[in-house]
């Protein structure tokens, strides 16, 4: 579980602010937004090949 401690003299929304980036850090909702319904290995598969395929093309296109 996630704490954040409020300091003295901080408002809420510092603190709130100080939260979001600690869950962002941990991946608490991406990891619930992807077990929210089930993904077959093939179509993961697929999906991390396409991923890198885009992520070369974008180095690639910098380069030239």
């Amino acid at each position: 579980m996630i704490f954040v401690e409020v300091k003295e003299g901080e408002t809420f929304d510092r603190a709130l602010k100080r939260f979001k980036k600690k869950v962002e850090r941990v991946r608490v909702l991406r990891e619930a937004r992807e077990r929210m319904y089930y993904t077959k290995p093939a179509n993961r598969r697929k999906a991390e090949k396409l991923k890198a395929i885009y992520k070369y093309s974008i180095l690639n296109r910098e380069r030239v």
